[in-house]
């Protein structure tokens, strides 16, 4: 049953998203005020280059007990060419490749465009939406 179910059926579409030349800081406080734990970062044409983590945030914090600066730009300090899914993607797939990387979240594009974003968490509710259906 979850073969059938795609990306497109539980992604986000409502997102935040980040520029590279944005204030890290200023990323920080959206990620937070948002309770988020990380967001795509676009360039200027609304491809994905790159993720803003809150392992990537980490880093703020070590780079300022060293330089004894706290920021700079959202580039120095995310993660460049993530994973991409596409809409299509089954979330039996999606869910395989959760187990296989780190990751909390994947960008989902169509033609090479940000559409959503899709997290494990989104791969639950699909396995609950299945549970809900076979008992109702």
């Amino acid at each position: 049953m979850l073969h059938s179910i795609t990306v497109r059926d539980f992604m986000a579409e409502s997102l935040l998203t980040f520029r590279p030349d944005m204030d890290v800081m200023t990323a920080i406080h959206q990620l937070a005020d948002r309770g988020y734990s990380g967001a795509p970062v676009l360039d200027n044409l609304g491809n994905v280059i790159g993720i803003l983590s809150e392992h990537d945030c980490l880093k703020v914090a070590i780079h300022a007990s060293y330089h004894g600066v706290m920021g700079g730009k959202v580039a120095d300090f995310m993660s460049k060419n993530p994973v991409t899914v596409d809409t299509d993607l089954s979330i039996l797939d999606l869910a395989k490749m959760f187990l296989d990387k780190p990751y909390r979240r994947y960008p989902v594009v169509e033609d090479n465009r940000l559409v959503g974003l899709i997290s494990r968490t989104d791969v639950l509710r699909a396995i609950d939406s299945i549970n809900d259906s076979s008992n109702a």
